[in-house]
């Protein structure tokens, strides 16, 4: 063990005596949710020994069958978060509606919204899962917020992250100057800053996107997997490795350590919802931490952290990861929306070099 190492908790405190604005409150609340993270990380190691593996016999707001440790995960998060008042209130995936502070706790500035176990539909086969969480401010003077309380745009969250439950359990967050990555020692029991100022590259060769949505796949992103599948001998002159772990925290950390693409896109496959991952607290909290690595984030039409949210559980379109492949994606949205259908050929976006390839 390595003495003097910087934890999360002393980077938050020095984070706070860096930069004033950001106030003690964010900082207790940050290391609640670290908490919480420590004790979800726990139980998720013993899932099998405890017997919390399979089905709780349950479904959530979205009609979603609800696993066991979804529902601990989410009741470990609401009694470490709910009791050292910083929080007005919470969302969480698993609940329909926002949850009270209970009344014998003090109130604070902040909502809290949270996924507790994203990717547990594959927890039986031992796959990387974590948490996701995303920080607001409550409106001043707001103790009991409604739901419009907390229908406020990416753009003004004050702290995003998510806790990966894997290999090695680990917490990556942003407080809005840059992303930074804490692994856990189980030695001491906490977060050790392993991974300062991550940035994601601005190219990349790797895209992941469930191939077997591929028949309800708009255009725009049937065109793009259909170029990077035909590598060197397609327009863009070179091979792609194709990748999907069905888990947004085990995909959003491979593009933070090596760069890539993630695409769930709008499809038909269900015309009446927009998306499948939820804007709240899992689109904007990713998002916010990818545009911090230098990356971007998009709904193929638009900036998702500028959505303007109208319910707690609205579904959004995500593509997000290095910047040059999410704005060639964005690209053949817009010409595809315009009735253009060609492809798109631009000495930006190809193969650097002084000459241009025959075609």
């Amino acid at each position: 063990m390595q003495h003097g190492r910087t934890t999360l908790s002393k980077f938050i405190i020095e984070e706070h005596r860096r930069h004033p604005a950001q106030d003690e409150q964010l900082a207790a609340l940050v290391n609640d949710i670290q908490t919480a993270c420590k004790y979800i990380g726990a139980r998720v190691a013993r899932g099998a020994l405890d017997g919390a593996i399979g089905a709780a016999g349950m479904k959530n707001v979205q009609g979603e069958t609800q696993q066991k440790l979804d529902v601990i995960s989410n009741e470990i998060m609401l009694a470490c978060c709910e009791w050292g008042g910083q929080l007005a209130g919470m969302v969480s995936e698993e609940l329909e509606h926002a949850y009270e502070i209970p009344s014998g706790y003090p109130r604070g500035r902040y909502l809290l919204l949270f996924d507790p176990l994203d990717g547990s539909s594959n927890i039986d086969v031992n796959v990387t899962v974590g948490t996701i969480f995303s920080v607001l401010m409550a409106p001043p003077g707001v103790t009991e917020p409604t739901v419009e309380d907390f229908l406020q745009p990416g753009t003004a969250q004050v702290c995003a992250g998510y806790a990966l439950f894997g290999p090695a359990d680990m917490i990556v967050l942003t407080l809005g100057r840059g992303v930074h990555g804490f692994t856990l020692d189980p030695e001491i029991g906490a977060y050790i800053l392993t991974h300062p100022d991550l940035r994601i590259s601005e190219e990349t060769r790797e895209f992941a996107i469930n191939a077997s949505n591929m028949r309800y796949w708009e255009p725009p992103v049937q065109r793009y997997v259909d170029e990077c599948l035909e590598g060197k001998a397609g327009p863009r002159q070179t091979d792609f490795n194709m990748r999907w772990i069905a888990s947004l925290v085990a995909e959003v950390h491979r593009i933070l350590m090596r760069g890539g693409v993630f695409m769930y896109p709008k499809d038909k496959k269900d015309p009446a919802k927009p998306g499948r991952l939820r804007l709240l607290y899992e689109a904007n909290p990713m998002a916010m931490l990818v545009e911090q690595a230098g990356g971007r984030a998009s709904t193929g039409r638009g900036r998702i952290l500028e959505v303007q949210p109208e319910a707690l559980h609205q579904r959004v379109p995500v593509i997000l990861g290095s910047r040059r492949e999410v704005e060639r994606i964005e690209h053949y949205h817009c010409e595809f929306d315009r009735g253009a259908g060609e492809r798109f050929d631009s000495p930006l976006f190809n193969t650097r070099s002084l000459f241009r390839a025959a075609h």
